[in-house]
């Protein structure tokens, strides 16, 4: 019987690992490793890689759920088959259809574990394409009636459109406008460039 390790996986600093933590209650874990980075991917995870170069055939190593692991499902899969591959096998608490170590059936269980890894992942990336489908339905609507997006513009201040009459005039200078309106020269070149338009 080899070790049993546990990868917690938080995307943001700011999120709490508690609940993972909590899930392992009443499990013997050797070493648990938690790690706040995002899930696109393992390569940039380095407590991960650490984790997994100190692997060894018949170790467990248990996540919380399938998302935890990671976010992008064929990168999940890949990942998965590579642990396998190592003799290591993997414990999803969620999920325990995903388990391989209390498989009893042997290759058939191996083959529906890799069955419903590939479904969850073919469900996951529909399901982003969905989201980017009305991501992009939502802005399109929102411009059609009119909805400005990015920082506001902001109104040109009252003094600055008398002193850039004055301006265009001839009477006074930039350095003036600028200074009367107590403005960068950018800022005159940006408002003098909306007035225009």
């Amino acid at each position: 019987m080899g070790k049993v390790f546990s990868y917690i996986r938080c995307s943001h600093v700011s999120q709490n690992e508690q609940r993972q933590i909590d899930a392992l209650k009443g499990i013997e874990v050797d070493e648990i490793v938690i790690e706040k980075a995002s899930g696109k991917n393992f390569i940039g995870r380095a407590k991960y890689q650490e984790l997994k170069s100190k692997l060894r055939p018949q170790d467990l190593l248990i996540i919380k759920s399938i998302d935890r692991f990671g976010r992008n499902y064929s990168e999940i899969c890949k990942e998965w088959e590579s642990i396998i591959n190592m003799g290591v096998d993997i414990q999803v608490l969620d999920m325990p259809i995903l388990s391989t170590r209390d498989n009893q059936n042997g290759l058939t269980g191996r083959l529906i574990t890799d069955i419903v890894l590939k479904l969850l992942g073919y469900v996951a990336e529909r399901e982003r394409d969905n989201i980017r489908v009305r991501q992009r339905e939502g802005i399109d609507s929102a411009l059609a009636r009119g909805v400005r997006f990015g920082r506001p513009t902001g109104e040109i201040p009252k003094d600055f459109i008398r002193c850039y009459e004055l301006y265009k005039q001839g009477l006074i200078k930039v350095k003036d406008v600028m200074s009367m309106c107590n403005i960068k020269r950018s800022t005159f070149f940006k408002y003098a460039q909306s007035i225009k338009s």
